[in-house]
């Protein structure tokens, strides 16, 4: 976490007597990554956080996933996957997967329950909607256009809170995610090059205490999933400090890095996690050069998936392929991809793109989903062929 918080009450000193009004100690739990190694925070808990009365396995939902095999393109149409009486949590419909991340779509219309991913860290897009993250931490609020991280093993819970469905993009890794250490100093402030900063980012201000027995935690972790039952509820911290919490960071305060020149996806970086990255693609002046063509030229990566989400605006370079708002590409690793035909005539003199954009760039293949099959328009791979 890029810097240090404290919430609630806590002693003076770390690791010494924390005394309850009534006399008694309260618990104090370290969470922390990398053994004692990384970074963490200290939660004082009114009642030991240890405390369980039974362990059950749990059926998660199913994640069954094919190869992109025969090899080519896909545009998911996510909107396809419309659904009522699911949770943002167990409502996660698969899309695309392998030993590092899994991207799924969720639309949620009513709370999860509380759950810990003891697997990795996760990454949340809201594209609509809005909601709280309640977690032993405290609260966010979150809103159209927020990221939100939530490290691993954090007990939390997501609540809709408005009157439409909650629509989110989820990045479930198996490591840690974070800003590009390219962003930051040896001491982890943001540096002067970095798109966003501290100012950005929200952290919980205030504890969130819920009294509560005999309270059911469902957690992912690596080797199933099972569903603990705690003697007290979760969230009983009255104060806590650290640099390991969840935070939220919206992408329009994400500031775009232009050039004279059509500038390559790496200046859209906004987190990295184990093997992929997260770029965004925000509203913009483009290229400047008085030759410059801003839409992209073509490319092949040839080390990555490129997953990109369309989240709002225009999206140029990809106008005539059918891609519209909640749509996802895939261009895989092995395929040549480009703007589609037509656009980059169109784009030569533009000076503003209006686009919003999550892209997940990932080092090692992405299978699909049963969701992604169902929401696919299969035409997709072939619109480069048909001029439009």
């Amino acid at each position: 976490m890029p810097y240090y918080r404290a919430v609630g009450e806590i002693p003076r000193k770390r690791h010494t007597q924390f005394r309850k009004p009534d006399g008694g100690l309260y618990s104090e739990e370290l969470m922390g990554q990398e053994g004692f190694s990384s970074d963490s925070s200290l939660l004082y808990h009114q009642h030991p956080p240890t405390a369980i009365l039974a362990s059950e396995p749990f059926e998660p939902p199913p994640d069954t996933r094919v190869p992109n095999h025969p090899l080519k393109p896909r545009h998911l149409v996510t909107h396809k996957l419309e659904a009522t009486g699911l949770d943002p949590v167990l409502g996660r419909q698969v899309l695309l997967a392998n030993d590092d991340c899994r991207i799924s779509y969720a639309v949620a219309d009513r709370p999860s329950p509380l759950y810990r991913d003891a697997v990795g860290d996760e990454c949340l897009y809201v594209e609509d909607g809005t909601a709280r993250l309640e977690s032993v931490f405290g609260v966010l609020d979150l809103n159209p256009g927020d990221y939100v991280i939530i490290p691993t093993s954090v007990i939390h819970r997501i609540v809709p809170t408005g009157d439409t469905p909650l629509r989110t993009l989820v990045v479930e890794a198996t490591g840690h995610i974070g800003p590009p250490k390219r962003y930051l100093s040896a001491h982890g402030q943001f540096l002067e090059h970095s798109p966003y900063c501290e100012r950005d980012i929200r952290g919980p201000n205030e504890p969130l205490l819920v009294d509560a027995t005999e309270v059911e935690v469902i957690v992912r972790h690596r080797r199933g999933w099972s569903t603990l039952t705690y003697a007290h509820h979760p969230f009983d911290v009255v104060g806590w400090d650290g640099q390991l919490y969840p935070w939220a960071f919206s992408i329009y305060d994400f500031e775009p890095i232009t050039g004279r020149i059509h500038q390559p996806p790496p200046v859209h970086q906004t987190f990295q996690g184990p093997n992929f990255v997260i770029c965004s693609f925000v509203p913009r002046k483009v290229d400047y050069h008085p030759l410059a063509i801003p839409v992209p030229y073509n490319h092949h990566n040839v080390d990555s998936d490129e997953v990109l989400f369309y989240t709002g605006g225009n999206y140029e370079a990809r106008r005539g392929a059918g891609i519209g708002q909640g749509s996802i590409t895939l261009h895989p690793a092995g395929f040549t991809h480009g703007p589609q035909p037509g656009a980059v005539e169109r784009a030569i003199g533009a000076e503003f793109f209006d686009e919003l954009a999550v892209m997940i760039d990932t080092f090692r293949p992405l299978e699909l989903g049963e969701a992604a099959l169902r929401c696919e328009d299969t035409g997709y791979a072939w619109t480069w062929a048909n001029r439009r």
